[in-house]
């Protein structure tokens, strides 16, 4: 009989394996997040994959919703195998995806039954492998995926791949549409390049660059790349979410994005404005009441969290919330359960909570406006939007996409944006960012008089003369007051960079150094040109 000394380390030697287990799928859903391309895709699976798994093929087939054939969209023994489309209901792939368990195939019986075969059944059937696996992957919205894995060796496969294979899976669906989505965006950049190789023009003509961005997010910069890769990593877990950012930098399609990008996209994602409600409804709203609780309470009312059972709720503007409200939250995101207002029972939700605002809430916090426990509560994942003016490479493509919708929509025929109107929007400061440049694109359509915008007057932004409120998201960079100060000289100095009157001289500079200096900054020939 065992001693309790030796149970206990048994114990504790199987918790010490599950948690290197979890830190292993953590590490290799993170290598996954990354992978933008197949190339990158292939050096995950060779590499780390490989090793963990000690597979001898990998074969992940995939198919658009609703159709009725599929393709392999890699495999690991042939890279270059051209595309073919195959019947989804093959034997194959079909049982896997009517399947929730892992399908075992024993390749020497199938041989015998000599069935039709698709090319990579084939393929590893002849080169003596003895058994394979199938294994349909979490759905993932407009696509449904399969994973097949063969082995020489059977025993090759255990329980602990098994594990390691359920926690990547859904990260595994993620990466296999972002590189689809990265593939069509690359190949419509592709065309657009030769259609404006092709296109001679006499006078000047307007570009217009469509892109559907990322889950309806539009923006191909490196700061918008980031977010992306966030959302792709988080997407998948239940982890609460926290977003942050100046108002109009497009909060609330990045909560949409991760809830479309999850498991539970399938269901509708709740949304509650924390300031657009008043003070006195805001606890009813979320919790919902029963009848007779007070006053005009004439009916039993279903709060928001219930309705977000098993699926998302999105709080926009949570640092608006009271601070006799943000006690309640408080316990619902920790001990997962609600009471009605005039309810005795408590009541168990299962509801992942993304949270947004464009308040500093460690200031928030500081200044006892904000819970300090539920900030940290909130605060699991965080993901920072930069502001418009940040991301500058991104203001054409918004502003054409915006041009598109809107001219549209006001059945105007406006095909883009003159040069000296599109330098002005980039070298305005945005301050209510994406919003802001939207309302501002859909004026200049009705104002317009052309087919080409060639006017946009912009706002004014105020701002009052004490700083006894100071708002930190719009306090300006070293690197803006550089840009800033760069382009008033070489404006100064008519364009000229080097010689006995140019910027360079002005700013104590060698030519090449500014050079390099304007480049970093983005500064570019048009924005100091008329």
């Amino acid at each position: 009989m065992e001693k309790p000394t030796d149970q206990t380390a048994v114990i504790m030697n199987r918790l010490q394996e599950r948690e290197r287990e979890q830190m292993l799928i953590l590490s290799i859903c993170g290598s996954l997040a990354q992978a933008l391309s197949k190339a990158e895709f292939d050096t995950v699976v060779s590499t780390i994959l490989k090793e963990e798994l000690s597979f001898d093929d990998f074969i992940l087939a995939s198919a658009d919703e609703n159709e009725t054939e599929y393709h392999v969209f890699y495999q690991f023994l042939q890279k270059n195998m051209p595309l073919k489309k195959l019947a989804v209901n093959d034997g194959f792939f079909d049982i896997c995806m009517d399947s929730a368990d892992t399908i075992i195939f024993d390749l020497k019986t199938l041989s015998e039954k000599k069935n039709n075969f698709p090319p990579y059944i084939s393929t590893v059937n002849t080169k003596g492998f003895k058994n394979g696996i199938g294994i349909c992957l979490p759905y993932i919205k407009g696509n449904r995926n399969v994973l097949f894995l063969f082995f020489k060796n059977p025993s090759a496969f255990s329980r602990e791949s098994s594990r390691i294979l359920r926690g990547i899976g859904t990260q595994l669906s993620i990466t296999v549409k972002n590189i689809m989505l990265t593939q069509e965006y690359e190949s419509k950049i592709s065309e657009l390049k030769i259609q404006n190789r092709n296109f001679s023009e006499k006078e000047e003509k307007p570009i217009l660059i469509k892109n559907e961005g990322f889950h309806g997010i539009v923006g191909n910069s490196d700061a918008m790349q980031k977010v992306y890769e966030l959302i792709s990593q988080v997407a998948s877990s239940q982890s609460t979410v926290l977003i942050f950012g100046e108002t109009g930098t497009g909060k609330e399609l990045v909560a949409g994005a991760i809830h479309n990008l999850s498991s539970v996209s399938n269901k509708k994602m709740i949304k509650v404005n924390c300031a657009s409600i008043p003070e006195n409804l805001i606890e009813s709203e979320l919790f919902g009441h029963e009848k007779g609780a007070f006053t005009g309470a004439l009916e039993t009312r279903i709060g928001k969290f219930e309705q977000a059972e098993n699926s998302t709720i999105f709080l926009d503007e949570i640092g608006e919330m009271p601070l006799e409200l943000q006690g309640k939250l408080l316990r619902v995101l920790q001990e997962k359960e609600i009471e009605k207002i005039g309810g005795k029972n408590t009541i168990k939700v299962n509801v992942r909570v993304i949270a947004a605002t464009n308040r500093i809430l460690e200031k928030e916090v500081e200044e006892g406006r904000f819970r300090s426990d539920l900030y940290y509560r909130l605060n699991v994942f965080p993901i920072q939007l930069p502001s418009l003016r940040d991301r500058p490479e991104d203001i054409e493509v918004l502003g054409n996409f915006f041009l598109e919708k809107h001219a549209a929509k006001n059945g105007k025929k406006i095909k883009g944006f003159s040069k000296k109107v599109l330098n002005s929007m980039t070298a305005n400061t945005w301050q209510g960012n994406v919003r802001e440049l939207e309302n501002m694109v859909e004026r200049s359509i009705l104002f317009a008089k052309d087919e080409v915008i060639k006017e946009m007057s912009f706002t004014e932004f105020f701002k009052t003369e004490t700083s006894t409120v100071e708002n930190e998201f719009y306090t300006k960079t070293l690197q803006e007051v550089e840009k800033e100060h760069i382009l008033k000289v070489v404006k100064k100095c008519s364009g000229r960079i080097s010689g006995p009157q140019g910027a360079a001289v002005l700013l104590g500079l060698p030519g090449t150094t500014l050079i390099s200096r304007m480049q970093k900054l983005g500064i570019k020939k048009e924005h100091f040109t008329d």
